[in-house]
């Protein structure tokens, strides 16, 4: 809708700190072992980038050193936290085998083969997988894709760099990139 469309209210982002309609508690009984859910608490996204699930909570906590498993609501009352947790997300890859948001997008990355045969190229398009997954990519030329991409533009214009530094299609979209991280039955992590 208009809200989120460029020139829209909410079109400068960062207009809320967590998940305005959680459809469930982000907990994983998968990883009961090493990031247990705690009583009461919910994972739903939360932060200026936004972390989702107990797993995600307990490893950025680890890495900033807050107790997030315990306590995901400091994400979303703690600005500073918020921010940290931000940027850990940004720096720190999902898994031992992927890229960070970070390295994908600056282009530090190389695909491997399996990569390449899943549509994965270093841009915007995997910055986007690695974030969002398949709630955004892998599904063809969907709306939410596309208004994290017209943002990513009209940033662009503000900033003065220009639309043509985006790039092609393929490496500003993530319309036909297999997700890294799809959701299965046994690990349901997404992001």
């Amino acid at each position: 809708g208009y809200g989120v469309a460029t020139g829209g209210p909410l079109a400068w982002g960062l207009c809320f700190n967590r998940e305005m309609s959680p459809s469930q508690s982000y907990c994983d009984d998968f990883y009961k072992y090493t990031y247990p859910c705690a009583p009461g608490a919910e994972y739903y996204g939360r932060g200026a980038l936004p972390i989702y699930w107990n797993y995600n909570y307990g490893a950025a906590g680890n890495g900033i050193k807050a107790d997030l498993l315990n306590h995901p609501e400091y994400v979303e009352q703690n600005a500073t936290i918020a921010f940290q947790a931000a940027i850990w997300r940004w720096m720190t890859p999902i898994k031992k085998s992927q890229p960070s948001a970070h390295d994908a997008f600056v282009g530090n990355w190389k695909p491997t083969k399996n990569d390449t045969l899943s549509k994965r190229v270093p841009g915007f398009g995997a910055t986007m997988n690695i974030l969002y997954g398949e709630r955004t990519c892998g599904q063809g030329d969907i709306d939410p894709m596309n208004t994290i991409i017209s943002h990513y533009l009209y940033y662009l214009d503000l900033l003065g760099v220009g639309r043509e530094q985006a790039g092609p299609s393929e490496v500003l979209s993530c319309a036909e990139q297999v997700a890294f991280n799809p959701v299965t039955t046994a690990n349901t992590a997404t992001s």
